[in-house]
């Protein structure tokens, strides 16, 4: 099996998501570009590659890191690497599981992801209304915003949604995954509100566009590039420029930490966790009940801070 080409495009792939997606910085994405090779090499060398790969060839190979003494830091970064990667490869419809999921590092803890306060998204919120060169531009990041956190699309899905999926006022959307699986999300008032809002401005424009050849575009949030929509680069950059302007740390603040708002939000307000596991399009309830700790540790933080007997000192 000649299992090195497709496996180097999973890799880049991969990376270039990384970047756009989840900020992560240079050196984190040479480490893994790296981790991902040395793990593409030994399944090479035995006729398979990520594809194919399972649980048992994962664990054969960080056992064999073990063997060659490689440290528990290096062999809990590697196991990371490929859990990620098929993390990324599931949400693509790559596989239709992660072979990695279930297995723990040695001596290492399962991040938990940054949590978002309402008020801090009520502040992104109220701040992508007046980001924008022109009113156009603040209508639909208005519209982006709202919709992300109403949903919890993933931002390829956010950023790739069709025009056909909100016309006529739903009250649900339809989302297609790149793995062709569907699933429907809620909309909510104010999300409904704003998109209603930047869709006649999008129709406006685009008929401007028609009259000047340029063809129509299927997707809600068009684009100059080759996808024909705006970029998760792009959105990326811009949920930045978005956080700056409310006053809320950058470094808080990606497309998948308003994922884990949404979710975190909806659990703190009582919801079950199947829903939220349907709602995110997670197929393992596993990946979805990395929420109960983010909630955990964040009610225990409240508790911590506000509660009047908490800077008591416990009796000896």
């Amino acid at each position: 099996m000649d299992g090195a080409a497709p496996m180097q495009r999973w890799i880049s792939t991969f990376l270039d998501a990384q970047a756009a997606e989840r900020a992560a910085a240079q050196n984190t994405r040479l480490a893994y570009g790296r981790d991902l090779l040395d793990f593409a090499g030994w399944l090479a060398a035995r006729n398979t590659d990520f594809q194919a790969a399972t649980q048992q060839d994962v664990e054969t190979y960080l056992v064999g890191l073990e063997a060659l003494g490689l440290s528990k830091a290096t062999r809990a970064r590697r196991l990371s690497a490929i859990r990620q990667l098929y993390r990324f490869a599931h949400e693509e419809g790559w596989r239709a599981d992660n072979p990695a999921l279930r297995m723990k590092g040695p001596g290492s803890e399962k991040r938990l992801p940054l949590v978002l306060t309402h008020e801090e998204v009520d502040r992104l919120l109220e701040a992508a209304r007046d980001k924008g060169r022109s009113l156009d531009d603040q209508i639909r990041n208005c519209a982006l915003l709202e919709l992300l956190y109403a949903t919890g699309l993933r931002v390829s899905e956010l950023v790739g949604l069709p025009v056909a999926a909100v016309r006529g006022d739903p009250r649900m959307i339809l989302v297609r995954g790149k793995g062709g699986k569907e699933r429907m999300v809620p909309l909510s008032a104010p999300a409904r509100t704003a998109v209603a809002e930047w869709l006649q401005r999008r129709d406006r424009l685009e008929e401007l566009d028609r009259k000047s050849g340029k063809p129509a575009s299927k997707f809600l949030f068009p684009g100059r590039g080759a996808a024909g929509h705006i970029t998760r680069h792009h959105f990326y950059i811009l949920i930045k420029q978005i956080a700056v302007l409310a006053g809320v740390s950058p470094a808080k603040v990606t497309p998948h930490t308003l994922r884990h708002a949404f979710a975190t939000h909806l659990l703190a307000g009582g919801a079950d966790l199947r829903v939220i596991q349907t709602l995110l399009g997670h197929a393992d309830v596993a990946t979805t009940e990395i929420y109960t700790h983010v909630l955990d540790d964040h009610l225990r933080d409240l508790v911590m801070q506000h509660h009047p007997l908490a800077d008591r000192t416990e009796p000896k």
